[in-house]
């Protein structure tokens, strides 16, 4: 089984992830940190202080991989499903800069979480059928944890396009 968890930066996919790996048994990469520790980047964007992430690189370091891989680039990975962690744009930006994210990075973080946009990747990517939606918007890690088990589970349906933030824009 191959899990992709994915989300935009601040909704909580590690913390999520690290509670998921306490119960169940399934390998669980951190994506975010396997990149920098192995040096599957291309070149650093100073403008965003980011790294620009070689996605054929971290293909083949993975090879035929097996568990749950974690990041906001997660969901550009082949899995067999694929859990898409949202959270309402206002309460995303405030997590961001909490965590001291400079303030232009948080506000273009909730701007795409306004938009859908790595929801709409996921299915692009993997379609409907296998996206699964979690809003973790003023929930606690281990309740989000309990959803993304169910997910691994089978016991939950896909659920791509069930949160809506349209209210907030």
């Amino acid at each position: 089984m191959r899990v992709a968890i994915t989300g935009t930066p601040g909704t909580g996919k590690t913390t999520a992830t690290d509670a998921v790996a306490d119960t169940l048994d399934l390998d669980v990469v951190h994506l975010n940190q396997l990149v920098k520790d192995e040096g599957l980047w291309t070149e650093r964007d100073e403008d965003r202080d980011t790294l620009v992430v070689d996605l054929d690189a971290v293909r083949d370091h993975l090879g035929d991989w097996d568990g749950i891989v974690e990041s906001h680039l997660a969901h550009h990975l082949d899995a067999d499903r694929v859990v898409v962690l949202r959270c309402r744009p206002d309460i995303l930006e405030q997590r961001l800069l909490d965590r001291g994210e400079p303030e232009a990075k948080a506000r273009e973080n909730r701007e795409s979480e306004a938009l859908d946009v790595v929801l709409g990747e996921a299915v692009e990517f993997h379609g409907e059928e296998s996206v699964y939606e979690i809003d973790t918007t003023d929930r606690d890690p281990e309740a989000v944890a309990d959803d993304i088990e169910a997910v691994v589970a089978g016991e939950r349906e896909p659920s791509a396009g069930t949160v809506d933030f349209i209210e907030y824009l």
